[in-house]
């Protein structure tokens, strides 16, 4: 009977030794969990502190950036007489907004780097290092134009598009980079100048609000160029204009690459950067021209298209302006794999959290605009989802490639100031549109199972 006793109570005190063991076990993973979750949080809330002013400065400039885009996505949204009057019209806009914010986006964010590293002063009163940045940008936009309207008639011809006169497509898109320039010059160079001044960062905010001005300025600018093209009825007084517009142009660009300094520099950097831009912001509107039809039919997608474009390009340029500044600070290591550079690492957490605001925001915007128009909209939680979606997934992909641009560009030399922000945002505008429509198909598709 001892014996059965003294085993009973050897029992119940493994027993109870095992379950104390147990929760004592249980307690310090819980514990450790517990840790690592408060580790989470101070990370969180010092990352938060230290880049505080950036986030207020970004997403300020990025809401702002979003309602020009808005305006901008509803003007599209009212142009379907436009863009049926004169096909073509789809591909050559894509470039025409892109090549805005790729010729003044640079503009800005060279105006910046200079501003950081005191070659400029942030008075806004004439020197010799804004004048060439200037005349630069507007020998560019003229290239640009140009090269751009040559670029849409051969792509609506390669793939059989209705497409208007080559004389057409020139004077459109040549009276809408003059026009367009008027407005953008002093725009880009008071943000710039004003806002380093009264203690803003240009990186945070310049490119967002030009990209905003671009997309907002632009659409107008073409919808003036058809009136003045109606305007013009004579064909030979067409031949004439474009004649001596293109003879302006290369005569200004020979002598550009005749000056010594920063306006030969540019010219040389940022011309074959910037026409290949322009052929990925042209393919971009092939693109949207093939699924016009989608496009016209749904009007949310039609204002989604420039408002995902938009703010995806600017948050893309916030950070391609942030790490050329910090390249040239010596902030970053170029030689350094991102993966290991705090600085780095910290840029692109910054685009990431604003992504996380900005993307549901926009596809808000797009479907009220629907709902507050009376059109008949995709409803807002799809059209927040495919928004979401679609900008993490191009975010993803886009953060690693600016990287590794700037990093090659600055090893090899070149400023990029010249060279990131033009082939980023327009590779941006094309691979966003792709991205943009295939998650809208896979969302109607898995709605509609």
């Amino acid at each position: 009977m001892k014996n059965l006793l003294k085993m009973i109570r050897n029992t119940f005190s493994l027993i109870l030794t095992g379950i104390i063991n147990s929760l004592v076990y249980v307690s310090k993973k819980i514990g450790i969990i517990f840790s690592f979750f408060h580790f989470i949080g101070i990370k969180i809330k010092s990352f938060f502190k230290g880049t505080s002013h950036v986030m207020h400065e970004g997403l300020v400039a990025l809401l702002i950036c979003a309602i020009g885009d808005l305006i901008a996505g509803i003007i599209l949204g009212k142009m379907t007489f436009f863009l049926e009057t004169f096909p073509g019209l789809l591909v050559l806009i894509p470039g025409a907004i892109g090549m805005r914010g790729n010729i003044f986006g640079s503009f800005a964010s060279r105006l910046g780097t200079n501003l950081h590293i005191g070659i400029l002063s942030p008075e806004l009163k004439k020197s010799e290092v804004l004048t060439e940045n200037v005349l630069s940008s507007i020998i560019l936009t003229l290239v640009l134009s140009i090269f751009l309207a040559i670029l849409a008639k051969i792509l609506c011809i390669i793939f059989n598009y209705p497409s208007m006169d080559l004389i057409d497509f020139l004077l459109i898109s040549l009276f809408t980079g003059i026009i367009s320039s008027v407005i953008m010059l002093p725009i880009s160079m008071v943000i710039s100048l004003k806002s380093f001044q009264y203690g803003w960062d240009p990186d945070n905010i310049t490119n967002p609000l030009i990209t905003a001005s671009g997309d907002l300025f632009t659409l107008p600018s073409i919808i003036l160029s058809i009136f003045l093209l109606s305007i013009i009825s004579n064909i030979y007084v067409k031949y004439i204009i474009i004649i001596i517009i293109i003879s302006i142009t290369i005569l200004s660009f020979y002598y550009g690459l005749k000056m010594k300094g920063a306006m030969k520099r540019i010219l040389k950097q940022s011309a074959p950067i910037l026409i290949f831009s322009s052929f990925l912001g042209v393919s971009a509107g092939g693109i949207l021209n093939s699924v016009s039809s989608t496009l016209l039919n749904n009007p949310t997608l039609l204002t989604l298209v420039p408002l995902f474009s938009g703010e995806s390009g600017s948050l893309i340029s916030i950070l391609s302006a942030r790490l050329s500044s910090a390249l040239h600070s010596g902030l970053i290591n170029e030689n350094s794999l991102w993966a290991h550079d705090k600085e780095t690492l910290r840029n692109f957490s910054i685009i990431f959290v604003l992504s996380l605001f900005i993307y549901p925001f926009i596809g808000f915007l797009a479907e009220a605009s629907s709902v507050i128009s009376g059109a008949i909209g995709l409803g807002f939680f799809k059209t927040v989802l495919i928004s979401l979606i679609a900008g993490l997934i191009l975010i993803s992909i886009m953060t690693i490639f600016v990287f590794s641009l700037s990093s090659i560009s600055y090893k090899k030399g070149y400023d990029p100031d010249n060279i990131v922000i033009p082939v980023s945002t327009s590779l941006t505008d094309l691979i966003s549109n792709m991205i943009l429509i295939a998650i809208s198909l896979l969302v109607f598709f898995i709605v509609f199972i």
